[in-house]
């Protein structure tokens, strides 16, 4: 597991260079592309390996776990650290990247739940998969290449389980990468919720955990 580390303490210079307010009233103005000209300037805490848990797993706990709950009150809480990038390729080599939320981090690797009928799930299966995870408020960010396996399926039902009622209605009704219709939505919705009416929602079968397995 790679992992670029910033420093927690990182500020804008004093005076960074400003978009020109005129050139947004300007008709004339070119408009064939949009440029930043602000800049901020980072500076990052000395990193050494001496400091770093051989492990990178156990590394990353703690981070994680920094992120949701600072032990210095100096240090800002990270705001859904769970959130990552993974990237998938498809059959003929083209990337594709989306967020997803981080749920697990076991001993082997990151546990996220998804549709396995969804283009990502279908890439997946290719065997490969990288992750990105962006800590803005400590400037951090922690990137992973790994082997991709579907959990337990016990697994994913003891995790759906915990699952608010509407995203378990909704595990159902979306039929993630594929086109739905004006109101086509809603309506499924209605219909699971009738069909689920006065008991449980059972865990679809084409929904569940895919594990990253750092390389």
């Amino acid at each position: 597991m790679a992992s670029h580390v910033y420093s927690s303490t990182a500020a804008p210079q004093s005076n960074p260079t400003q978009p020109d307010p005129s050139a947004a009233s300007d008709p004339k103005a070119d408009t064939s592309k949009v440029q930043i000209t602000s800049h901020n300037q980072y500076s990052s805490p000395h990193l050494t390996r001496d400091g770093l848990n051989p492990d990178p797993l156990k590394q990353f706990k703690k981070w994680f776990q920094d992120a949701l709950n600072p032990s210095d009150a100096s240090i800002p809480t990270v705001k859904e650290p769970e959130a990552m990038a993974i990237t998938s390729v498809s059959s003929t080599g083209i990337p594709s990247t989306r967020f997803v939320l981080l749920k697990t981090v076991d001993d082997k690797g990151f546990v996220f739940f998804t549709n396995y009928d969804s283009r990502k799930s279908q890439e997946l299966q290719g065997g490969y998969a990288a992750i990105a995870i962006y800590w803005k408020e400590v400037s951090r960010q922690v990137r992973v290449v790994g082997k991709v396996e579907k959990i337990d399926r016990k697994d994913s039902l003891e995790y759906f389980a915990t699952r608010p009622r509407g995203s378990q209605i909704g595990a159902w009704a979306s039929p993630q990468s594929k086109d739905v219709g004006e109101g086509e939505l809603e309506e499924r919705v209605k219909e699971v919720e009738k069909r689920f009416k006065g008991k449980d929602v059972e865990c679809p079968e084409h929904w569940g955990g895919w594990r990253v397995v750092p390389l």
